[in-house]
């Protein structure tokens, strides 16, 4: 008799916090959001630095203990906090002796290892999901790293063949066709295939956390959405043909929308999310709404991954004021999205 497949997915959910830039605020915002968890049904650990969290605790006047785990299973067991530890996979050396706000080699080289560790775990199957602490563009250029965020890193690694940033809260959802270009150069990258790409992608990922027929709003670039041409012309060239080819392979996709109301009619309800296309467009409106209730999410990888909304703070690190509740908030989503995956796959997340 051929004996039974045993599953390596592990029961409860499980996610790795990866703690970040050491000279931003990650570890302090990190120590903070995972002693206060209190995740019976989840198991969560940190890759990073445990030299840094503890010094972090401290800043913080923390009493929870932060201790390292030599793999990511030995990290099972209830949240960290007043029962238990920050439990800690140590990647690379210490960077406890990195000074607060500053940009260098060092912390980026640092924070790219937790990155790619925990990237790898979770195509191993180990994880279910990352939640990703801000990292820094310069000091991750400064240490000779060639993807400028973390986004592009995902898909790199991970050989994503579609992805793109969603940007969320309780209110409003957006997805972005450019992320981090100069808004002249993110101007020519608006094609009607890329468009229609990240419609596509929006519509399935939705279509996976359990939302039927996604209803998408894609928004113009130019005032009035153009405004028939007298204002620019991408609405003609890109967007309209890109909401019309999904519309005829039955996506529920309207627009172009004008941008200055296409987000406050999303967030009365008449959409599930707005295709934002470039930048800023998309992040001023979920930003205006809270930093500390907005998560930022990778879609099309084929594991979960969310992070703050904001950067590293380099005016705030080290001196315990950094507030955690993005983290908090992107700890929370992550496992909110893990399961609805799960519940539609009718097994794990994956």
């Amino acid at each position: 008799m051929t004996p039974p497949q045993v599953s390596a997915a592990p029961a409860r959910p499980r996610l790795a916090v990866t703690m970040g830039d050491p000279a931003g605020i990650g570890p302090e915002i990190t120590a903070a959001a995972l002693a206060g968890v209190r995740a019976r049904d989840a198991d969560l650990f940190v890759v990073g630095d445990a030299a840094r969290l503890r010094q972090a605790a401290r800043l913080l006047g923390l009493t929870v203990a932060v201790e390292t785990v030599e793999t990511v299973e030995s990290a099972e067991g209830p949240g960290a906090g007043a029962e238990g530890a920050v439990r800690v996979l140590q990647t690379g050396g210490p960077t406890d002796h990195l000074p607060f706000g500053q940009v260098s080699a060092d912390a980026g080289r640092a924070s790219y290892g937790y990155v790619e560790t925990a990237v790898r775990l979770a195509l191993d199957g180990r994880l279910d999901g990352i939640v990703t602490a801000p990292i820094h563009k310069e000091a991750w250029h400064a240490a000779g790293i060639a993807h400028p965020d973390h986004t592009s890193t995902l898909a790199a690694l991970t050989g994503a063949p579609r992805h793109a940033m969603m940007l969320a809260n309780d209110e409003l959802r957006t997805v972005l066709v450019t992320t981090h270009l100069p808004l002249a150069k993110a101007l020519t990258e608006i094609t009607a295939e890329r468009v229609l790409g990240i419609v596509q992608l929006a519509h399935d990922e939705l279509r996976a956390l359990g939302i039927t027929s996604p209803r998408i709003a894609v928004a113009g670039v130019n005032p009035h959405a153009g405004e028939g041409g007298l204002f620019g012309d991408e609405e003609a060239l890109a967007i309209r043909p890109a909401v019309e080819a999904a519309r005829a392979a039955g996506i529920d996709a309207s627009g172009p929308h004008p941008p200055d109301t296409v987000f406050m009619r999303a967030r009365r309800g008449e959409f599930d999310i707005v295709v934002a296309q470039y930048h800023d467009q998309g992040l001023i409106p979920v930003k205006l709404l809270g930093i500390e209730e907005g998560v930022n999410a990778t879609l099309g990888l084929p594991f979960v991954r969310t992070s703050v909304d904001h950067g590293t703070a380099f005016d705030l690190a080290g001196t315990g004021r950094a507030d955690a509740g993005s983290l908090r908030y992107a700890i929370r989503s992550a496992l909110d999205l893990v399961r609805a995956r799960r519940g539609r796959s009718g097994g794990r997340a994956r």
